[in-house]
């Protein structure tokens, strides 16, 4: 694993914070486990969250289970792994497999289409893994209730096609021993968004056909060099993050696209954002774009020289170097990186939602299939669109937060015998997600896009508790095709609206500016908004 500085001012301010931690004894330290390093405040909760330290080793005692698992998903052919799971719970499993290049369905969504989708293929075939620290998370609890009465139906013995990943003595613990699921337990003291080689994931990826021994066998080659003053990956990566960050340079621009590894900054993004911003500070992970020159921009790039540093080394490296410099990172910006103290302000108003919904209201205006919902002064998309860029302050950045199918796109029509280039055109036509290109070539600020529910357990907690410079435009549609979740008083298209209002009442109650669209048809909404942000 090497961590290469190619821009001098990113050196310089990396190599100021390193004397920093290195005066302070702080690598030393942080590889003992001390739970002081990040204040006497922080000290009682990193107590309780540094497990993840020691994983690459201690992971190593659940691969006899594993083995087990695999064992006998093979022989029932279950082929099709399912897994419900929300942020550090799914995200490096996602990572795992799609670098791996097998198949892993994540639904880490409160979309009835896209869990629709899940159930249609093939439930004979299918094992579902539901996976959280507690399982009192909204959307898994939905997501097995739903896969529970399928099953059923289907005429499959739930305790047959489920598996439990849960931290020993949670509720969902306690509902898996009720209903005879195969579980295997996870570390208590291992944070959701630090475990990624935990069996969070581990147990999924292995399922879906991953040598995952490997992946410990990556990381443990990087333990003994965590505790040196020199030749240590992650005090190099915490340093030019934390040191670059108090220099100004404090929005992530991750690239990835010369990598073989596939999907890694979805998974950092989440790291550094969560465990970063907080307290009016933080570091904005931005994926998926390209470079604008700003001053406060630090590009890391994954195995390849296109960005101020260069990151290389293989995915389960990869997992514990960023944990390690995300909480060094931390230390520096003085921030806890192992709580996430405004995500629940989103899930409660959610809840509230659910109990109590809100009175529809009257658009601010209607511009074809996108109703305009939100203070503004203008009266069609493009005048909006417009309107949110210029509001984003000097030092600040637009968020796209789409509460849509993710994977809409593929079912767009195509043309039959088009090659890959057409289908590619295709489907970017039909991708709320092709928002945040179109409206980045109209700034020199950074877009993000998030899809909900997802981004809530991820960018949501730099969202509400960064720095508080950002405007955000978030996307609701209408929901033609609903799904009852049973044995709750809602469906997951009632529970995916209350989740993107509860938002936005998260946001405004911190000052935020924020508009929402809802589109009243989602395929011509999404085309109507493509076409507004080339006007704009």
């Amino acid at each position: 694993m090497e961590v290469t500085v190619r821009d001098e001012e990113v050196a310089e301010a990396a190599s100021s914070a390193a004397a920093r931690l290195l005066g302070d004894g702080v690598p030393q330290r942080l590889a003992a486990a001390d739970p002081g390093l990040w204040g006497e405040e922080a000290a009682a909760g990193a107590a309780t969250r540094l497990g993840w330290l020691t994983l690459p080793l201690t992971s190593r005692e659940l691969l006899p289970e594993i083995g087990k698992l695999t064992e006998w998903a093979g022989a029932q052919g279950l082929a099709n792994v399912v897994l419900a799971g929300m942020g550090g719970s799914s995200l490096a499993a996602e990572v795992i497999c799609n670098t791996a290049d097998v198949p892993l369905t994540v639904l880490d969504t409160s979309d009835p289409r896209q869990v629709r989708r899940a159930l249609a293929d093939g439930l004979d075939k299918t094992v579902l893994v539901v996976a959280g620290k507690s399982g009192t998370t909204v959307e898994t609890d939905a997501a097995l209730r739903v896969f529970e009465a399928a099953f059923r139906a289907a005429g499959i013995d739930p305790g047959d096609r489920i598996v439990v990943v849960t931290d020993p003595g949670s509720p969902l613990e306690q509902a898996a021993i009720d209903a005879g699921y195969q579980m295997v337990p996870a570390r208590p003291d291992v944070g959701g968004r630090y475990s990624a080689l935990s069996a969070f994931g581990l147990v999924p990826s292995a399922l879906a056909g991953v040598e995952v021994e490997r992946l410990l066998a990556e990381a443990e080659e990087m333990t003994p060099l965590l505790a040196l003053p020199e030749g240590n990956p992650g005090l190099d990566l915490g340093a030019v993050l934390g040191g670059a960050a108090l220099a100004g340079r404090d929005k992530l621009i991750l690239e990835d696209r010369l990598a073989q590894i596939t999907g890694l900054p979805d998974w950092i993004e989440h790291l550094v954002a969560e465990s970063l911003g907080k307290d009016g500070r933080g570091i904005l992970p931005v994926v998926a774009a390209d470079p604008t020159g700003a001053r406060d921009e630090l590009v890391v790039a994954i195995g390849s020289d296109n960005g101020d540093v260069r990151v290389d080394g293989p995915l389960g490296a990869q997992f514990l170097v960023w944990e390690y410099a995300t909480a060094l990172a931390g230390r520096l910006l003085e921030v806890d990186p192992f709580d996430q103290p405004d995500v629940a302000v989103a899930e409660r108003n959610a809840r509230a939602l659910l109990e109590a919904p809100a009175a529809a209201q009257e658009p601010a205006f209607t511009d074809g299939p996108v109703q305009v919902h939100g203070p503004t002064e203008a009266r069609d998309l493009p005048g909006l669109l417009a309107e949110l860029l210029a509001a984003v302050p000097a030092g600040g950045y637009l968020a796209v937060l789409a509460h849509l199918d993710r994977l809409a796109a593929f079912d767009a029509p195509v043309r039959e015998g088009a090659d890959f280039e057409e289908m590619t055109d295709a489907w970017m036509a039909a991708d709320a997600a092709t928002l945040r290109a179109l409206l980045a070539l109209r700034t020199d600020r950074p877009v993000t896009f998030g899809w909900g529910p997802r981004y809530l357990h991820a960018t949501g907690q730099y969202h509400k508790g960064g720095p508080g410079n950002g405007v955000f435009l978030l996307i609701t549609g209408v929901v033609e095709d609903d799904l009852a979740v049973p044995g709750r008083p809602y469906s997951l298209g009632g529970l995916q609206l209350a989740q993107a209002l509860g938002d936005l009442q998260a946001l405004a109650g911190r000052g935020r500016p924020a508009v929402r669209l809802h589109l009243t048809d989602r395929v011509t909404g999404v085309a109507r908004l493509l076409a507004a942000a080339q006007e704009a």
